[in-house]
């Protein structure tokens, strides 16, 4: 009976050392990515559309055989839609999870939250779609593949006065949010420099649901138009209420519209508006149609502009990834590893590289950054009828 037992223990630890042994193999054998996005809250829609796109490239580059026969794993974070939460997805993705890398986020305020705590551990962060300026300004480990907001301001600025021919605006911000003050004063600088007047800026929260005081301020200011520099679940509230109210001037905004849900919300109330984004579904580019056609069999639907640049911020990553193996492979092997000397100077060579991106061939137009490690493009403007979107024009850099 005592050999019996002796022999089963002996066998209990032949097969736990063989399940460590294998699970430490896969560890090996896989490059861990974390990402952080709102899956869940009031912006789930920006979330969503990035991880589909994200997981969208990752998974066609695994089936290819991954990066030097390892795989990519990315482990996601749902943070919310709040900044706390952002950095404590942050911190376990880096601390616990031990990643590589992370991408995220959408929200300039959450990119906001969390990239410090990336600069801090020396963990590059490429955020897909923040366009606040001062995310890439917490440090040299921080990057974006899309415009900033004094682009964006400058270009609806411009379309607005040299495309539209209006000269009087009111804009309607939400002074909560790093992205929506950012956006209104640089399209408020930009607007005046051109020689257009604000005849009314007012303000609200996120969350906020009742928009009419703010709204019949503005109607009584007489604008052409009203800038509205927010997220998509207000934006269409906002946009049928002041329908209601009589306001029949069309709205202008920014890439914080992209959403799928934009229109189910504002129903007709946004026909005759504009909005900014970073690409068009349907540009015949085989680039775009591939990426489409593909989103579409696999998620049954069309990817938005969160989509394209999270699919794009995988790009960049995992090319600098591949010009890491190739110009040295011990340090790709370590990238991975245990916490060392070896592997901080490995992640350092990869924050190089991604620094050093060039003319990149994405979704979204061919991405280089700049000596801020912003995305140097263009932008797209899209125009809304009768519940649908149209390519209105395309405005280079």
């Amino acid at each position: 009976m005592a050999r019996t037992q002796r022999a089963v223990s002996t066998l209990v630890i032949a097969v736990a050392s063989l399940l460590v042994l294998t699970s430490c193999a896969k560890r090996e054998a896989e490059i861990k990515v974390g990402e952080y996005g709102s899956l869940t809250g009031g912006t789930a829609t920006f979330g969503t559309s990035s991880k589909n796109g994200i997981e969208l490239f990752v998974d066609n580059l695994n089936a290819q055989g991954g990066i030097g026969g390892k795989k990519i794993h990315v482990l996601v974070e749902d943070d919310q839609s709040k900044p706390e939460e952002a950095a404590t997805a942050v911190n376990k993705l880096i601390a616990q999870d031990g990643v590589v890398a992370v991408l995220g986020e959408v929200a300039s305020s959450r990119s906001l939250a969390a990239a410090p705590i990336c600069q801090n551990a020396s963990v590059p962060m490429i955020s897909p779609s923040s366009t606040n300026p001062k995310v890439t300004e917490i440090g040299d480990y921080i990057f974006r593949v899309c415009y900033i907001d004094p682009f964006q301001g400058m270009v609806i600025a411009k379309f607005a006065k040299n495309t539209l021919h209006f000269s009087k605006a009111a804009i309607l911000r939400d002074n909560k949010n790093d992205y929506s003050v950012g956006l209104a004063n640089y399209f408020t600088e930009s607007f005046r420099g051109m020689g257009g007047t604000i005849v009314g800026d007012e303000a609200y929260s996120e969350g906020d649901q009742d928009f009419k005081a703010q709204l019949t301020n503005l109607k009584g200011k007489k604008p052409e138009f009203i800038f509205v520099p927010g997220y998509y679940t207000e934006v269409g509230l906002i946009a049928r209420q002041a329908r209601e109210l009589g306001i029949t001037v069309p709205m202008l905004g920014g890439d914080g519209w992209v959403s799928e849900r934009l229109l189910e919300v504002a129903q007709d109330a946004l026909n005759g508006s504009y909005f900014v984004n970073h690409y068009y579904e349907n540009d015949p580019n085989p680039i775009v149609q591939n990426f489409v056609q593909s989103y579409r069999k696999r998620y049954n639907s069309t990817p938005d502009g969160l989509a394209a640049l999270a699919y794009d911020a995988a790009g960049v990553l995992t090319t600098a990834m591949q010009q890491l193996l190739s110009a040295d492979p011990k340090a790709f092997e370590t990238l991975s590893g245990p916490p060392n000397a070896d592997q901080k100077a490995a992640r350092a060579k990869l924050r190089e590289l991604i620094a050093a991106t060039r003319d990149y061939a994405g979704v979204t137009g061919r991405i280089s950054l700049d000596e801020h490690r912003n995305a140097v493009k263009p932008a797209v403007f899209v125009g809304i009828e009768n519940r649908a979107y149209k390519l209105v024009a395309t405005v280079e850099p």
